[in-house]
């Protein structure tokens, strides 16, 4: 059964696609099959996967039911990684979307319709907000990994877009559940980071994965030659801790 995933944070700058792009390449080396789909306007985890954008055949054209998800998907230098890449044009998709009865529903129908049975995983990698893009990830996922920059005011965050997933549960997506929060940027030897680890374990409990994120220079210098972080630099902290987070979402 393919596990759809929506990665999500409503802030920018919190690690999101990072976390696609390097959890979905470390899901693979585990012989799974991962798609990426970038749903993005910003289209960062497409240029970090090594692709360039796609003006027809990518994730617009798959959400209006032009081009079939098989025409629209490309494989990565990852084996077992695949991708339908974004573009900038998505942000006239959300405009088209507003004006569309069930305009929540595109991405679902268009999952619905396609074969997804070759991939283990699914990683939606959403924009930084709550508008009709992300809606239509959350509603076509089964769950949701929330990325959680160690300050405080990323928990003030959380809790809105927490409130924001329970919403649509109970509208659109019954199924919805959140996967887990992976706390980034995180460095142990700030107490502000140590801190917010604390009040983030006491208020979310098991649904915290245990592996934390890093602040890594090799995690941050990836995205710019085009690879996730375990093709640029194996044996970097970033590339360890993504390794693990995968482990989690497999034992999950």
């Amino acid at each position: 059964m393919t596990r759809i995933l929506a990665v999500a944070n409503q802030k920018g700058g919190v690690g999101k696609t990072t976390t696609v792009i390097n959890l979905g390449a470390s899901i693979a080396v585990h012989n799974k099959e991962v798609l990426v789909i970038d749903l993005d306007p910003q289209a960062n985890a497409t240029s970090g996967l090594g692709s360039e954008e796609a003006d027809v055949y990518g994730v617009h054209s798959f959400i209006s039911g032009e081009h079939s998800l098989e025409e629209c998907t490309v494989k990565t230098e990852v084996e077992g990684l695949y991708l339908v890449r974004g573009a900038r044009h998505l942000a006239g998709t959300e405009i088209e979307l507003a004006s569309q009865e069930h305009r929540e529903f595109f991405l679902t129908e268009s999952l619905s319709a396609s074969n997804l049975s070759k991939y283990d995983y699914v990683l939606i990698d959403c924009p930084p907000s709550l508008g009709l893009l992300t809606i239509n990830a959350l509603v076509a996922a089964d769950g949701v990994i929330l990325t959680v920059q160690s300050e405080y005011y990323a928990l003030e965050g959380l809790s809105h877009l927490v409130d924001t997933i329970n919403r649509i549960k109970a509208h659109w997506n019954r199924a919805l559940s959140i996967f887990g929060v992976v706390l980034t940027m995180y460095d142990k030897r700030l107490r502000l980071s140590r801190e917010v680890e604390e009040e983030a374990n006491e208020f979310l409990g098991d649904v915290l994965f245990k592996t934390r994120i890093p602040r890594n220079v090799r995690l941050s210098e990836a995205p710019s030659f085009g690879k996730p972080v375990i093709l640029y630099d194996a044996f970097s902290s970033g590339a360890r801790s993504y390794m693990s987070l995968a482990r989690e979402v497999l034992a999950r």
